[in-house]
This record gives C-alpha cells, sequence and structure tokens, in this order.
C-alpha cells in the first residue's frame, strides 16, 4: 500500500499588508456613509431623548452618550477627508 503524499498547495496566498493600501473602494465608501448616518440618527435620537427626560443624572448621561457618537461621526469625516486629499495628490498612472 502506497501512503498518499499531501498536496503542496501551489497557489499564490495574498500577502500580509502592514499598512491598508490607499485606496478606498465603493464598498468602502457605502460602509462610511452607513457609519456617518448611524451616528447621526443615534446622535437626534440622544437629543430628543434627553429632552424628554426629567431626572437630571438620565439626561447627563443620555447627552454624553450623545457626545460619544458626535465624535465618532466627527472621527469617521476626518478619515474620509484625509482620504480624499491623499488621493487627490497621487499622480494618475
Amino acid at each position: 500500500m502506497q501512503q498518499q503524499q499531501p498536496q503542496q498547495n501551489t497557489t499564490q496566498q495574498p500577502g500580509y499588508y502592514p499598512q491598508p493600501p490607499n485606496v478606498v473602494t465603493t464598498k468602502d465608501s457605502l460602509y462610511f456613509a452607513d457609519m456617518l448616518s448611524w451616528n447621526l440618527l443615534a446622535m437626534k435620537k440622544a437629543h430628543f431623548f434627553a429632552s424628554q427626560c426629567q431626572d437630571q443624572e438620565v439626561v447627563t448621561a443620555i447627552e454624553k452618550a450623545g457626545q460619544m457618537h458626535q465624535r465618532h461621526y466627527q472621527k469617521i469625516l476626518t478619515h474620509i477627508q484625509g482620504q480624499n486629499q491623499m488621493q487627490q495628490q497621487q499622480p494618475l498612472q
């Protein structure tokens, strides 16, 4: 009886990227738009619910959550704007 040799994988596996490529795909931009929408909606809901509350501790907690979503929104927006500037500076190939 012969033993079968395990087949060696001859296909190249994608290399490891130490840093993501400087490209924003359509799928990436749609996901950024979704994240911005989610955070904007969370900010609006927090503002609305804080205005409906009478307990000051609850109001403070909800406002704090709304501010967190606002920071996330700004951080995502800053990232997108930085990415756009980088793409505009690169010459076309």
